[in-house]
């Protein structure tokens, strides 16, 4: 066959016409880059003149590529980085659960305020995993988010509640990881 037409015997059965809604993402699994999908968006629609708010739940004191790239966008978007770390380092399930509280606040008052048109939550489902806020609550606030807004919410083990709540749910599948062959994170590529 030399032209590239699709003969496939098949019917669309999308919708007909295209129908805008803000939309509940989640990016979870245990694989890498469920962060830098969350990132993606957040600069496409920076690309296309929104405004975008993110919040960092449970990261520590180094700084990504990705926040420093965000400086030149620096009057599209808020950013809000929150707590000391992950769990394992930091020692202090009360402090951990206190920075999850104030970030979940910072969460609610973005989406009140409706400033944005994409809110990058990320990590906050590790948060829901550790029990440091409760799923319902959690659920009842995404609520708040203007219609058209899309919210982004990353991390592991997303739970069954949230996972039906959403509009898109992506799963990231660890197949390999060098971390395994010794090789530790590296700046440009994991942060």
């Amino acid at each position: 066959m030399t032209n590239h037409e699709d003969i496939a015997p098949r019917e669309f059965r999308g919708p007909a016409e295209r129908v805008r809604k803000g939309l509940l993402v989640v990016n979870t699994g245990d694989g890498k880059g469920k962060s830098t999908a969350g990132f993606g968006v957040v600069f496409r629609a920076l690309g296309r003149g929104y405004k975008a708010a993110i919040v960092q739940f449970m990261k520590g004191p180094w700084v990504a590529g990705e926040i420093q790239s965000l400086e030149r966008f620096a009057d599209a978007v808020e950013v809000h980085r929150i707590g000391e770390g992950f769990t394992w380092e930091t020692k202090s399930l009360e402090k951990d659960k206190a920075l999850a509280r104030e970030a979940w606040d910072i969460c609610l008052r973005l989406l009140r305020e409706g400033k944005h048109d994409v809110y990058f939550f990320d990590e906050l489902i590790y948060v829901l995993k550790y029990q440091f806020l409760p799923v319902d609550e959690v659920l009842e606030g995404l609520k708040l988010r203007p219609p058209l807004s899309h919210v982004i919410l990353t991390g592991r083990d997303a739970p069954p509640a949230l996972i039906a709540a959403a509009d898109l749910v992506t799963e990231m599948k660890d197949v390999k990881h060098p971390f395994r062959e010794g090789i530790l994170a590296q700046p440009g590529l994991d942060y």
